[in-house]
């Protein structure tokens, strides 16, 4: 162990994160951020199970409050600034700050003029400071944990799962698609017909599957089962008092890193266009081909970009903001999507949360123009996104951020039957979508939460 006045490291046995994880899956505001699959940023699964100072935001607030909390919840430098230098060293991205949830209609608050819904069973936003954390390096194998002190590093240690843990396989679980059959279908002619009046050039409406999990069933079973059959590099499971969220997550909403030049530097990379997983490895190649290919696909990926790039020159310094990736293709399981990269230099005097502010929520489940399209998207789904569509992460002392978007992802409520369980599958939707091919997009984003909630092969 490397011990400080201030912190200790300690290097602990590599496993199975879920299943270290796995004895704190009912801590309240306990936190697995879990990379998986062949993407550079699933190298790294960070553990966060023993919070302190939560801040939980249920009702109305102004946004400015509810930052201005949370930075003062963050420190002005690192507990162990050795440890902090040995780990960033060693390419480990959150070594201690803030984590936690926002919810999509968090955006409410930091625009009056967004829709004000209330999400149902979960709280606007609820993120916890995180002194502890393990670090578990799935390219070197090798695992940490950082901590102020010598005994809590090795009070975790003791806590942490061996790796023989396994998740239960559901049976009886219920899941039943919310609107009717040919609802989205309706949907999507409604945006067109938006786009026609020049209210919006695009807008990503989303269909609701709701259920509940088998009786002896768990939201952190669900998240494993997920986790292994569905590889994503943004995964995530947050406990919550009395509900959980599951994040099988592709994509990255934003993200902050401190560069060689000693600023901060900001990152998103939009996730627009998709086409299904085929059978073979050429049938693969013809659908990449295929969305490369796409006109639609591409337009729709382009217009995301652009709302990206005002996001970040709103917080970003005249003339930093640059794409150095267009129209990329990243496979998944059961999907490959184009993902373009944006980048920028914060201003001196912005940091993270004027970052959020400025982005939150992602372009790339709203549409474009962002507030117009948020207008339509409320006008047409009929409840709250809640966990849809809002954002997992962290905030670092050092004052980098890393947050997903919660797309492919499940939110479980507790009540005295068990578990309640509820998800979104949606799309972008410009002047040249086919309803058909609309339908049959979410059809394809929905089957790995469909066969880990049911147990059905997807």
């Amino acid at each position: 162990m490397q011990e400080r006045m201030t912190g200790a490291l300690l290097e602990i046995p590599y496993r199975d994160p879920v299943a270290a994880f796995a004895p704190f899956r009912d801590q309240p505001h306990a936190l697995l951020l879990h990379g998986a699959g062949a993407h550079p940023a699933a190298r790294w699964s960070l553990l966060a199970p023993l919070p302190a100072s939560p801040l939980v935001v249920d009702g109305p607030v102004a946004a400015s409050d509810v930052l201005a909390q949370l930075r003062a919840r963050l420190r002005p430098a690192p507990a162990s600034p050795a440890i902090a230098d040995a780990l960033h060293a060693a390419g480990v991205p959150f070594v201690g700050g803030l984590a936690g949830f926002f919810a999509y209609e968090f955006g409410g608050l930091i625009e009056a003029t967004a829709p004000q819904r209330r999400p149902v069973g979960l709280p606007l936003a609820a993120l916890a400071r995180h002194d502890v954390v393990a670090a578990f390096d799935h390219a070197a194998r090798r695992a940490w944990i950082a901590a102020p002190d010598a005994a809590a590093a090795r009070r975790l240690a003791a806590l942490l799962g061996d790796g023989a843990w396994r998740p239960s396989r559901p049976a009886g679980a219920t899941l039943t698609p919310q609107e009717p059959d040919g609802w989205y279908g309706a949907q999507v002619d409604a945006v067109r017909t938006a786009i026609r009046r020049g209210d919006v050039f695009q807008a990503n409406v989303s269909r609701r599957c709701a259920g509940r999990l088998s009786p002896d069933d768990h939201p952190f079973d669900l998240f494993a089962r997920l986790a292994a059959a569905s590889p994503a590099p943004f995964q995530a499971y947050l406990r919550l008092p009395d509900a959980a969220i599951v994040s099988n997550s592709p994509e990255r909403h934003v993200a902050i890193r401190r560069g060689p030049d000693g600023a901060l530097h900001a990152e998103t990379s939009p996730i627009k266009g998709t086409r299904p997983r085929g059978a073979s490895e050429t049938d693969d190649a013809r659908l990449i081909a295929e969305l490369l290919a796409s006109e639609k696909e591409k337009a729709e990926n382009l217009m995301i970009v652009d709302l990206m790039r005002n996001d970040l020159a709103r917080v970003c310094s005249a003339g930093s903001v640059r794409v150095p990736v267009l129209f990329g293709v990243e496979t998944f399981a059961n999907v490959h999507h184009l993902v373009s990269t944006v980048r920028g230099r914060l201003r001196e005097g912005c940091d993270a949360f004027d970052l959020l502010a400025a982005v939150f929520p992602a372009g790339s489940i709203t549409g474009a123009p962002k507030l117009m399209a948020q207008s339509l998207i409320d006008s047409l789904e009929s409840a709250a996104r809640g966990a849809s569509y809002g954002g997992i992460g962290w905030f670092g002392d050092e004052g980098g951020m890393d947050l997903n978007v919660t797309i492919r992802t499940a939110a479980c409520v507790r009540d005295a039957e068990g578990w309640q369980v509820e998800f979104r599958v949606g799309g972008g939707i410009t002047i040249d979508s086919a309803p058909d091919a609309e339908t049959e997009e979410t059809v394809a984003k929905a089957r790995s939460l469909v066969a880990a909630i049911t147990g059905e092969q997807p």
